[in-house]
């Protein structure tokens, strides 16, 4: 019996006319109502997308392939297929135990079938609705399975549409299933559209018959067809291969009565690749993610389905995998090259395909094309980040391909800066350029490239000479870009890269065998003779043998100007030296009365000077020569990234005392490199590598010098001291970088300095901030802390070996400390080819250990140590070399939801971990939900106190993923990586902190042993002094010596025939060696010391005493004791007599810590904090009472 489908008022919906007054209607006309069913018929593109005939370039079956091709097509039509095909794939979720799934489209009698096997449909009637389930679930709109949010579900289903739609827009629709569990089979035919249905038939079935059939005859009229055309059949068994892939091996798919040849996701990807061999990386992720990648021709193309829904726009499914695809290509490809490669390029070569089951699916439309649902909902996770993954996706192609791109763009980007030879050319106002540049005589021409505006003056003004027609200058800011390894658009960017291309008329690509395209037929470099304008030369360079390496091998292109680091006049004679061992080679053999002049940089020369130079410019003139591979090869070595190992060898084999002969005319590049650029590269590694003798680098080793020679015991201010340290050390860089070193030698936060050597007075930083919340230079002060002193000992300062430089004596080689300070206070760096990092350790651990090796004794094994760090430190159990560490933070679970934290891992500071926890309380869509509701700030400075509140059933969690790794409250710390100079200057790789203290134990024993002999010396050459002293006042006193009223060299004969010894003149001592003349000095050097009387005649009247013969004769009974003493004393007792002194100033350094934190507990708690956490209020008040106490 047939009826009419009855519509619910719950169903009607209003339908307004698009007009308002529209003439000849009525209201009623006007304003209609519809029924839900009569709305999807009305507007059916809003459920199943438009009902006409649309050209689109989809996937189709085509023979054993899948072929993508222009089709017509009615996408609703295609729709309404496709909600029975996932309706019935949704049965393998519910029941696997489903295992076949038959599809038959027969296009002569327009009848499409669907039947699977599994769980049939509920054949029972619903007690709410009193109607049987399956005619309720195919026959009624807006019902489902799907409605309970709650329950997360991996079904295409979701908005209570689905099947119904078929339904009704078919002219026939025929439900049919077998319930074994009810042992009942249901069958129901709906015809016009769900207009009219059938009464069910059900009758009795077997237990083991479960089943669903759904045929259904579309309502071709509706979709402006007359048969069901070819084109749409294709769309349609391509889906029916969509399934039988993405529900693999586990259930049979029949198209037509055929079993489809696919078993599995892979084998159906072979459908959409033409070449059975064509690389593909396949990963089943997990039970719900597998995905394959291949190398596209250019352009993206993915294949995804989301619970067996083809989302043939893709969607954040896709945009999940993809994206993480795309950055750990471009990261690798851009680690340490320049290709600048862009996650859309990689993605533009990529064809992915997914296959997913996602958490109650969100779609941006009932046609279900693009998944919108955000990924922290997805319920899972693709995490392709493993390396084997990534591996086998560079064998598939994908980067060759995408670098070759990478490579054409920036070719072509880098064409977009070239020049061309022309007479002028505009926009460049710093050059000043050659009058006969880009006209008929440029090869006549020489372009000079100086290191700075000033350099440029010097030029100028050497033109007065040379003339300005054939020369021509240009400044360069800085130091040029190393363009080996950098990217293009930095290349591009950098205006010097670009000036130098339109200057010369460079020409990007171009091969150069002579000067005649250029609009200079020579360039010349002009730099400072020191280590920063050997760098600048050589990035020069090495511009141009990275793009232009023909033109360095055109004889007389590439030149230098040299000039004097050292000029010496004695009369009417003068010398120039441009390398400073040349000179120290002259001095050695000069005779007395020389005037040395010593010349920083170009800045030192005069305008006269300038014209000298270019009136005879054939001496200062260099020609760079190419000779071979060699020089190919060696400027690889010193400026590319992927020469790191070699360029490690290379300074390793460094010999001290090489240098460039500058007395050749022709220089070739290997010799360039291997004499003169390493001495830059040398320079830079010493300034970021310290001393495995006093644990120092070259700054703060000269700002000890200078606290030390100027016995600073006073506050000075930070800026001041910069100054100072300038003056005194000829310190050549940035007054900013030197004040950033002073700073970090006071800083004694947790975390920094155990021992720091400059108090900190003022706000010079905290754990807050790592340090960089200091306050500015200009507002701080500082003076030598008193330990300092104690570990460096005044005695060991005259045994040490003072550099030179512009002929004033400055800071040593190495400072001798008494225990290794590289231990005490750690170190890090990175320099060329090499880097640093090694922890701190305890003092005490320490000095007991080299109280063992006194004792004859093994070391014992030490670990890192932090004053004040209130965490623990692990060591990580390994059968490599170099130990590891994990460093923990503190964390305590106070009550259920309550988590307190009151230490972080050593150099993870408290403002940053802030941010972190700000990030747990709101975080970003790709970091997950939120863990926080809210935290607590109890911490200090120097003390860390958080108190975290956490979201209700986050516990748990928390506990089951271990507190310290949710919070991030572990660091590894490595020792695999101790690089240090030993004290001969060479580069040096430990293995252990033991090794280093037993290399430092025998370096400081043997400097006891020279110590003592050169107190002992020190001390019995006082006792000379003050003999002769005692004898010269007695002679005089008594009348035995006349000296007044008579010629000073009758009593110099009077005093040789007594047999007075003569002395040297009296020197400061070796830590205060600098001399303000420089000239005095040079001098100095080259005149032999003299030994005179000057000790005696200068005596004052008043030491002419009785009282001052007996104050010289104790004096002199003192130092025979000190002597004696010293005798008596061998070095390993000295040696645990300054370990005491150390010990006990470390000690009284940690009793004034404790006195302040008491007093920190009485402000506390007049404060009215109770030592706890407290308000702003209590803040304030406690700020208030330090300030007024």
């Amino acid at each position: 019996m047939e009826g009419k489908v009855k519509a619910s008022k719950a169903s009607k919906v209003l339908q307004p006319s698009t007009s308002q007054n529209v003439p000849g209607k009525s209201i009623e006309e006007v304003y209609q109502k519809k029924s839900q069913l009569e709305h999807i018929l009305l507007r059916p593109d809003t459920y199943i997308g438009s009902t006409e005939a649309q050209q689109q370039k989809l996937w189709v079956h085509d023979g054993e392939q899948l072929a993508l091709k222009e089709i017509e097509f009615v996408p609703g039509l295609y729709k309404i297929f496709d909600e029975i095909l996932v309706n019935a794939a949704d049965n393998k979720v519910r029941d696997p135990k489903m295992d076949a799934l038959r599809v038959d489209i027969d296009p002569a009698e327009n009848t499409i079938r669907v039947w699977n096997n599994g769980d049939g449909v509920p054949v029972e009637v619903h007690k709410e609705e009193k109607v049987y389930v399956p005619e309720l679930i195919f026959g009624h709109l807006l019902t489902s399975s799907n409605y309970d949010d709650d329950e997360k579900k991996v079904t295409g289903g979701r908005n209570g549409y689905g099947a119904k739609l078929a339904n009704i827009f078919s002219t026939e629709f025929v439900i049919e299933t077998c319930d074994g569990k009810r042992q009942r089979q249901y069958r129901q035919v709906f015809r016009d559209n769900m207009g009219v249905k059938q009464e069910p038939v059900i009758k009795a079935c077997k237990a083991s018959d479960n089943w669903t059939c759904v045929t259904f005859k579309p309502d071709l009229a509706k979709f402006g067809m007359s048969v069901l055309e070819e084109q749409t059949v294709s769309l349609m068994r391509k889906r029916v291969y969509d399934l039988a892939g993405v529900l693999g091996k586990g259930v049979k798919v029949y198209l037509n009565g055929k079993l489809l040849p696919i078993k599995s996701f892979q084998d159906y990807v072979g459908l959409y690749l033409k070449d059975k061999d064509t690389a593909r990386v396949y990963e089943k992720v997990n039970d719900r993610w597998e995905i394959c990648i291949c190398a596209s021709e250019g352009q993206f193309q993915q294949v995804s389905f989301v619970n067996s829904i083809c989302t043939v726009k893709g969607g954040t499914h896709v945009n999940h995998v993809v994206d993480q695809i795309t950055k750990a290509i471009c990261d690798k490809m851009n680690k340490g090259k320049k290709a600048n490669v862009k996650p859309f390029m990689v993605k533009n070569y990529l064809s992915v395909f997914v296959n997913c089951m996602i958490e109650n699916p969100a779609f941006d439309s009932q046609t279900k094309e693009t998944l919108t649902l955000r990924a922290s909902s997805f319920g899972s996770k693709c995490d392709v980040s493993d390396l084997k993954f990534l591996k086998k996706l560079e064998a598939c192609g994908i980067t060759d391909l995408v670098n070759a791109f990478a490579t054409f763009k920036n070719e072509k980007e880098l064409k977009k800066t070239d020049g061309a030879k022309r007479s002028r050319i505009t926009g460049l106002t710093k050059l000043d350029d050659a009058n006969d540049a880009g006209g008929r005589n440029s090869e006549q021409c020489t372009l000079i490239l100086t290191e700075g505006d000033s350099a440029k003056s010097l030029v100028i003004a050497g033109m007065s000479v040379a003339g300005r027609d054939q020369f021509g200058v240009f400044p360069l800011r800085g130091k040029l870009l190393n363009v080996r390894d950098a990217a293009v658009t930095q290349i591009n960017g950098n205006a010097e890269i670009n000036a130098i291309k339109q200057i010369l008329g460079l020409q990007h690509g171009k091969s150069y065998d002579s000067t005649k395209q250029l609009r200079y037929g020579h360039l010349m470099i002009m730099t400072d003779q020191d280590h920063d304008g050997s760098h600048i030369k050589g990035l020069i360079m090495n511009f141009l043998h990275h793009f232009y390496p023909s033109l360095l091998k055109v004889k007389g292109f590439l030149l230098e100007f040299i000039t004097p680091i050292v000029k010496v006049s004695k009369g009417k004679q003068k010398l120039s030296f441009f390398t400073m061992p040349e000179y120290e080679a002259w001095k050695k053999s000069a005779s007395p009365g020389w005037t040395i002049k010593y010349y920083k940089g170009l800045g030192t020369s005069d305008k006269k000077e300038a014209q000298e130079y270019f009136a005879g410019i054939d001496q200062h003139r260099k020609s760079f020569v190419y000779t071979g591979e060699e020089d190919d090869q060696a400027i690889e070595l010193a400026f590319s990234k992927k020469k790191i190992e070699e360029r490690k060898q290379w300074l390793a084999g460094f010999e001290p005392g090489t240098y460039l002969d500058q007395s050749v005319d022709e220089i070739s590049y290997s010799d360039f490199v291997n004499k003169e650029l390493i001495l830059f590269s040398r320079a830079d590694l010493e300034r970021s590598i310290p001393n495995m003798v006093d644990g120092l680098k070259p700054g703060q080793r000269k700002i000890l010098f200078c606290c030390f020679k100027r016995n600073i015991r006073r506050d000075v201010k930070v800026a001041q001291l910069s100054g100072f340290v300038s003056a005194d050390t000829a310190y050549h860089h940035g007054e900013a970088s030197l004040q950033s070193t002073i700073i970090g030698l006071a800083h004694n936060f947790i975390g920094s300095n155990n021992v720091n050597l400059l108090v900190p007075q003022g706000q010079f930083g905290t754990r807050l901030q790592g340090g960089k919340d200091a306050a500015g230079a200009r507002y701080i002060m500082t003076r030598l802390d008193p330990i300092a002193r104690v570990v460096f000992h005044e005695h060991d300062d005259k045994l040490l070996d003072y550099l030179k430089e512009e002929g004033q004596s400055i800071e040593p080689h190495w400072y001798l400390p008494i225990l290794p300070m590289v231990l005490v206070n750690g170190a890090e760096g990175i320099g060329t080819g090499w880097s640093t990092y090694i922890p701190n350790y305890n003092p005490r651990d320490i000095v007991a250990n080299l109280r063992r090796l006194l004792a004859g004794e093994e070391v014992v094994a030490m670990q890192p140590w932090y004053n004040g760090f209130k965490g623990t430190i692990q060591e990580i159990p390994s059968k490599t070399a170099g130990k590891s560490y994990n460093v923990h933070g503190t964390v305590a679970q106070v009550d259920e939801s309550t988590l307190e934290i009151t230490e972080l891992p050593v150099r993870k500071w408290t403002q940053d971990y802030k941010e972190f926890l700000e990030g747990l309380i709101k975080p970003e869509e790709k970091t997950g939900p939120p863990i926080l509701s809210d935290y607590r700030e109890h911490h200090s400075d120097a003390d860390v106190h958080f108190t975290l509140q956490l979201l209700p059933g986050q516990m748990d969690a928390c506990l089951a993923a271990g507190l310290h790794a949710k919070f991030k409250l572990t660091n590894k710390m490595s020792c695999g990586n101790m690089v240090l100079f030993d004290q001969r200057g060479v580069i040096k790789r430990y293995e252990t902190a033991e090794d280093i203290l037993k290399d430092f134990y025998e370096l400081r024993i043997d400097y006891y042993a020279k110590r003592r002999l050169c107190l002992i010396r020190e001390a019995e050459f006082q006792m000379r002094i003050l003999a002769n002293e005692t004898r010269f006042i007695l002679a005089v006193v008594s009348g035995e010596l006349v000296v007044s009223n008579r010629k000073k060299a009758d009593i110099v004969a009077d005093l040789e025939r007594a047999g007075y010894d003569k002395m040297p003149p009296k020197k400061k001592a070796a830590v205060v060696a600098s001399m303000d003349d420089q000239e005095e000095l040079a001098e100095e050097a080259i005149v032999e010391v003299k030994v005179t009387y000057d000790y005696l005649l200068s005596m004052p009247i008043s030491s002419l005493t009785l009282e001052k013969v007996q104050a010289l004769q104790d004096e002199a009974e003192r130092q025979a004791a000190e002597v004696a003493r010293l005798h008596a004393t061998m070095p390993p007792q000295l040696y645990a007599k300054d370990l005491d002194a150390f010990e006990a100033a470390l000690a009284e350094r940690d009793a004034e810590t404790a006195r302040e934190a008491d007093l920190l507990v009485v402000q506390q708690k007049r404060a009215g904090r109770g030592g706890g956490a407290g308000g702003k209020v209590g803040l304030i008040a406690l700020l208030l009472l330090s300030f007024f106490t």
